[in-house]
């Protein structure tokens, strides 16, 4: 049974952020409970940059059994995992480092190498994780997503071939601007995990947020994130309120 998207408003980024760190661990808690393991996508951008700094701070960090979590990335630059620009080099410095992850936990999209080839290699590595057999799709635990203000996410662009893509598990993909080259999950990777969180923030997404968090499920989608839709798991908006200003949704929908 699909079930109806959650919108949750908080007061600031900081607010937000604390919210989903505590989402983070309650999931992770209970999928290690359940499967003895914990499979997390993150995605790049400013709002995760503040989730690891909440996620390793002395309230949070002695919450989680981190040895039993396996760390994957919704995307990746074409880019070298020590660049500025790389997911994996952000989230090593903030995430993994402070918490002693062991590399054998980390499963990084390799964006030095050919798109094609990284994305192909990367699927593999997830059959092999996800433990799916043929003709299934991987249940992962979690899928941290942001959402551009053209409405893309992951490397999930308007228009381009990773957007229309059901079969493959990873793709290259192509960005409008910034480093084009990159790397993705599908949308059937991802409307597949048991919880789906978007963290939201700042006016700019308002108009864009309104538009996806409004759109009707039976309308066509011409935002990317809009076709965001699991097929049974939990799909939850995380917004502060210069991001959900622009909703028109009745108030007792939405939680603060």
């Amino acid at each position: 049974m699909v079930r109806p998207p959650e919108r949750y408003i908080f007061a600031d980024a900081q607010e937000l952020v604390r919210a989903a760190a505590i989402l983070f661990v309650t999931v992770g808690q209970q999928a290690i409970r359940t499967r003895a393991r914990f499979l997390v996508a993150l995605s790049g951008g400013s709002t995760p940059k503040e989730l690891y700094r909440v996620l390793t701070s002395q309230e949070f960090a002695p919450q989680l059994d981190w040895s039993k979590v396996h760390f994957l990335f919704g995307d990746e630059r074409a880019v070298p995992p020590t660049h500025q620009d790389s997911n994996f080099a952000l989230a090593n410095r903030l995430l993994f480092i402070p918490l002693n992850i062991p590399p054998a936990q980390i499963h990084r999209m390799r964006g030095e190498d050919p798109p094609e080839t990284a994305a192909v290699e990367y699927e593999d590595l997830l059959r092999r994780l996800a433990s799916a057999t043929a003709g299934e799709w991987p249940v992962l635990d979690l899928v941290l997503l942001g959402m551009g203000d053209d409405g893309h996410t992951a490397s999930l662009f308007p228009g381009t071939p990773a957007l229309m893509e059901q079969t493959r598990w990873v793709v290259p993909g192509i960005s409008p601007q910034g480093t084009r080259s990159r790397i993705t999950l599908t949308l059937g990777v991802i409307n597949h995990a048991s919880v789906i969180l978007f963290l939201v923030t700042g006016l700019n997404k308002a108009t864009v947020v309104r538009r996806v968090v409004e759109h009707r499920a039976d309308a066509p989608a011409p935002y990317p994130a809009a076709r965001i839709r699991p097929e049974t798991g939990r799909l939850l908006w995380y917004l502060d309120r210069a991001a959900a200003s622009e909703l028109t949704v009745a108030a007792d929908e939405l939680s603060s």
